[in-house]
């Protein structure tokens, strides 16, 4: 359908008032579109057609009638025209119909120029506009292309900092874990010099306590150096008589003799003392004034050969609860070649394979 703008164009370019770019517009235009060939052909048709009209002169035939009516007009009023003869009417219509449809197609003509130029002028202003708008709009992408680059480099740094900051933060969690492992392993160093600390503590604590106990035992020892010398002379000739005694019931030869030491602080006035026949592999034991014991108690009796990792047992034996002697006959459970040292333990009734209880007697 063709619209009005491309009809105001068409009459314009079928009379060569159509110029410039609108005139190469408008003829790519005729190029496609058959319908507007048949336009601008159109328009042609009427504009060649008025032109020929309005130039052609009249015949002079009709001059002459019409100049003869008049005259004959003249010289009567009211007589009637002759058949022959052109109506003033009708001669005026004839006469004047050519210049009237030129002058409505100029009027037709100047409207078309006057909305042509009404309407360049309008699309004058419009491209104006537009060059204006493009020029903003040319100005405003570029101003915005410039935001984006400075946006974009702002990005960039941005990630550069984030990235610096990730990798400080990651540096910072990595020194944190170490500070955190090296505060552990303090705390921990910290919590066994506190122990040490504690040990330590505790064991001047039971020095102190020693020292205490031994000063006691000093001051008791040198107040009672005078009981103590009785008590040694005693014990030196109670252990001379237990020999004699023993003496008189061994044979000399081969006898190894060996006294015990008490060893129990309740009990300081304890000895023994052992007779020890290698080639019968068998002893005898006689002890004085050791502790009576309970009834689940036993003392036993411990031989030392340093061919045994551990002593050999000796057996077991009780004491008379009222004067804490005891003498008995042993024989050792495994074969001993040398004695080194003989001892007795308080153990469980019935005694041990291992010795477990303390200590009550010791000689070499």
């Amino acid at each position: 359908m063709i619209d009005e703008r491309t009809e105001e164009l068409a009459a314009l370019y079928a009379v060569d008032l159509l110029e410039g770019d609108e005139r190469v517009e408008f003829e790519a235009q005729l190029q496609r579109y058959p319908a507007v060939q048949a336009l601008v052909r159109e328009f042609r048709d009427v504009s060649s057609h008025l032109s020929h009209t309005v130039s052609a002169p009249p015949p002079p035939a009709l001059k002459n009638r019409i100049m003869a009516s008049i005259e004959q007009r003249s010289a009567t009023s009211t007589p009637a025209a002759p058949d022959n003869v052109i109506r003033p009417a009708a001669f005026t219509f004839l006469r004047f119909a050519p210049w009237a449809i030129a002058a409505g197609f100029a009027v037709i003509a100047a409207w078309t120029g006057q909305r042509y130029f009404t309407t360049r002028s309008e699309i004058n202003l419009l491209r104006d506009r537009q060059g204006i708008t493009g020029v903003a709009l040319q100005s405003t992408r570029q101003q915005l292309e410039a935001e984006r680059i400075v946006a974009g480099k702002q990005l960039e740094a941005l990630q550069l900092d984030f990235v610096g900051a990730t990798n400080q933060l990651a540096a910072a969690r990595t020194q944190l874990a170490a500070a955190t492992g090296q505060f552990s392993e303090r705390d921990r160093e910290l919590g066994e010099a506190r122990t040490q600390l504690a040990s330590i503590r505790e064991q001047i604590n039971e020095r102190e306590t020693r020292i205490a106990s031994l000063t006691q035992r000093v001051d008791a020892m040198t107040g009672a150096s005078a009981d103590l010398g009785r008590q040694l002379g005693e014990a030196k000739d109670r252990v001379a008589k237990l020999i004699q005694e023993m003496l008189n019931q061994q044979e000399l030869a081969n006898l190894k003799i060996t006294v015990l030491a008490s060893l129990v602080q309740n009990s300081p006035q304890a000895l023994a003392v052992t007779f020890w026949d290698p080639a019968k592999q068998e002893g005898t034991l006689k002890v004085e004034k050791l502790p009576a014991l309970l009834a689940n108690q036993d003392y036993q009796l411990w031989v030392v050969d340093p061919q045994y990792p551990n002593p050999v047992d000796g057996g077991v034996f009780r004491v008379d609860p009222n004067t804490g002697d005891a003498r008995i006959t042993f024989k050792p459970g495994q074969p001993v070649k040398a004695v080194s040292a003989f001892a007795v333990t308080l153990e469980r009734k019935g005694g041990v394979p291992k010795a477990e209880g303390p200590f009550v007697l010791l000689g070499k």
